[in-house]
């Protein structure tokens, strides 16, 4: 792909906007932070909200223009889908290393800008009303301008160095408001348990960055992509892709939640609802999927990298689905059908379905913020009940959060015309042709996928109301601020598939096309992962098994949960030893703790007893005691009497004389 840099003189408002996209996310977040106890909760969401919108207005009019260029202020020559770098400033500059801070503008970044902040609006509209009668509301929108910051800087960065401080960003603030009511102590917990996986992450993927540039000496992609796509690796071989793509992956593992990193995404429902939608929507977990797709020559040229990634991908999808089965929180339902979507998406990234994986990241966030925002409203309805046990019946008192819901399971599970289907369809097929066990992986995914989805709808919309009668007495349909973003984003559920429908169907796959500049040094390296087509009995064949396997599960879901009005078991309930394991997440959680965090902490507890308190704490104490008592020594120095300073000026005088003698 082609690559240069827009002049500032030539393009002075295109410049402009470039800059404020991310610039008005930031700015909300100083206003709302220093501002915090002085804005009421309605102002830090308007200052909150507003600054998001203005950056996705900019981000439709740049799209707009980088598919119709109609004046050359905007994005000159973009017909020919050249991508664009604006510099802002020379930024690290030390011998060799010249790192200038850019911003990149092509299909891939623009894609991802409405993302963030079409569904970041949505969200932070909806934390309005959610978040209305918390007292640190201004704070709260403060931390979620920020965490829009960090990822709009993530995707416009033109380097990975830029890439890795949003990576950072989004760490951070994720850390921030998982941990928002802090004085929780489990919050905090699961807080700094989605900061500390991260970091292992993290590690691989700043090794991966350092290798890029010993490798190509550069860390700008289009540099590198460049001499990568041409063999140029410098004193190593065609080999150290492998190396790179692997400690990538590493990153990718941490920040998108796969095995085994994932168990910090589970626990970060522990936050404010709108902040689950955040992260597990349109930020942070996506951040894996654009590093690997921003990097796609590098990974094509990796193929055991990408086998890999496909079979990390399906195990993860299947693993977290199974566990989604038995899970009674609302909330952490969700978060497991988030693991092993994501699982999904890095299953078509490792089978070469690039655009495929993407599609789906647009589609899981459409529906998935939907359903995390839904289910903050049946939370909010419900005095903060997140137990599926204590619902039921919620469909009357709850008309709009049911209908909207239901719109985005059926779009998860798979079921046309809904956008689901769409983009997992595809991502079978294409693991069809890549490798059929990993086929079957992802069919018996989308099984599980549909029937545990709706186990979560039968069991909160349908039945009697097994709640307290003070929450009867008080369930009531969210507010107009809670329920408009709910709507658009079904709407988005049900017909965003569309802009991938398949060829045979008489649709036009939009995305795909639109996405093609991106994968140009891919497609010349590998034309045939490109040019593959199934004949139509096969794609009809399997898109009737994967619409089967999804109405089977959503088949099952109700007859047991509808017809038979069978209930999940109570906490303490005997269970087979199947179900506790999956019940119980497979004890991941309790290995971690024994082989890991156990042994760190019996490791601090042994240097603090022993090497502090038995070594530096008595040395340091020797050295201190020398010194307070040298002090009380000299203090005598000063006494204020004359005849003490004539002394000892006689005694100096003798001792000098005496000394002075002495070398005689």
């Amino acid at each position: 792909m082609q690559e240069t840099v827009l002049p500032v003189a030539n393009a002075p408002y295109a410049t402009l906007l470039y800059i404020l996209i991310p610039l008005l996310p930031f700015l909300g977040f100083l206003l709302n932070g220093l501002l915090n106890r002085k804005l009421s909760g309605t102002v830090a969401g308007f200052v909150g909200s507003a600054t998001v919108l203005g950056s996705f207005l900019i981000s439709v009019l740049l799209f707009w223009e980088f598919l119709h260029p109609a004046a050359n202020w905007a994005i000159p020559g973009t017909a020919t889908h050249v991508a664009y770098t604006v510099q802002l400033f020379d930024w690290i500059s030390v011998g060799s290393l010249q790192i200038p801070f850019q911003y990149q503008i092509d299909q891939l970044s623009l894609v991802m800008l409405l993302l963030v902040t079409g569904v970041g609006f949505l969200i932070h509209v909806y934390s309005i009303g959610y978040m209305h009668h918390d007292e640190n509301v201004g704070k709260f929108f403060s931390f979620l301008n920020l965490f829009i910051f960090s990822m709009l800087l993530l995707v416009m960065g033109s380097n990975f160095v830029i890439l890795f401080i949003g990576w950072e960003g989004v760490g951070l603030c994720s850390y921030l408001l998982i941990g928002f009511w802090n004085k929780n102590t489990a919050y905090n917990n699961a807080a700094k348990k989605a900061f500390i996986i991260n970091r292992i992450g993290d590690l691989g993927f700043l090794l991966g960055i350092f290798l890029i540039y010993l490798t190509f000496n550069s860390v700008q992609y289009a540099e590198v992509f460049q001499k990568a796509s041409l063999g140029q690796f410098g004193t190593y071989g065609a080999g150290i892709c492998t190396a790179i793509t692997l400690l990538l992956f590493v990153g990718a593992m941490g920040k998108s939640a796969q095995l085994p990193l994932y168990t910090w995404l589970p626990d970060a429902m522990a936050g404010p609802t709108p902040v689950s939608a955040l992260i597990h929507a349109a930020t942070m977990v996506t951040a894996g999927i654009y590093m690997v797709l921003r990097a796609n020559v590098l990974f094509t040229l990796s193929p055991d990298t990408l086998e890999v990634v496909a079979i990390v991908g399906a195990a993860t999808a299947l693993f977290a689905a199974t566990i989604g089965l038995a899970q009674n929180d609302i909330k952490k339902v969700l978060a497991y059908s988030t693991v092993s979507q994501l699982g999904y998406m890095f299953l078509a990234l490792g089978v070469m379905g690039y655009s495929t994986s993407l599609f789906h990241v647009l589609t899981h966030a459409f529906f998935k913020a939907l359903m995390f925002l839904g289910a903050g409203s049946v939370i909010h309805a419900m005095s903060n009940e997140q137990d599926l046990r204590r619902m039921g019946g919620l469909r009357k008192a709850l008309p709009i959060t049911f209908i909207t819901f239901l719109i985005g399971c059926l779009a998860i599970s798979g079921i046309p015309p809904f956008s689901g289907f769409f983009s997992k369809d595809e991502i079978l097929a294409h693991a069809y042709e890549h490798n059929k066990v990993l086929w079957a992986m992802g069919l018996l995914t989308a099984f599980l996928t549909a029937f545990y989805m709706f186990r979560l709808l039968f069991l909160a919309f349908f039945g009697e109301f097994r709640g307290t009668a003070e929450q009867k007495h008080h369930l009531h349909e969210s507010p107009a601020s809670m329920t408009f973003p709910l709507i658009i984003l079904a709407v988005l559920a049900a017909v965003g598939g569309f802009m991938g429908a398949p060829m045979f169907t008489g649709g036009h796959h939009y995305l795909a096309e639109y996405l093609a500049p991106i994968f140009t040094y891919s497609q010349r390296l590998m034309p045939e992962a490109f040019s593959a087509e199934l004949d139509k009995g096969t794609e009809y064949m399997l898109m009737a098994l994967s619409v089967a396997a999804g109405v089977l599960g959503i088949v099952l879901a109700y007859v047991q949960y509808v017809a038979r009005g069978q209930r999940p078991a109570e906490d303490e309930a005997q269970r087979s030893a199947p179900e506790s394991l999956v019940y119980h997440k497979y004890y991941l959680d309790e290995l971690y703790n024994a082989l890991f965090t156990r042994p760190v902490m019996w490791l601090s507890a042994g240097l603090y007893k022993f090497v502090e308190n038995g070594v530096i704490n008595p040395v340091a104490g020797v050295f201190g005691r020398a010194v307070n008592g040298g002090g009380q020594l000299l203090r005598y120095v000063q006494t204020g009497a004359v005849e003490t300073y004539l002394i000892l000026m006689v005694v100096g005088i003798v001792l000098i004389l005496g000394l002075n003698f002495s070398r005689l």
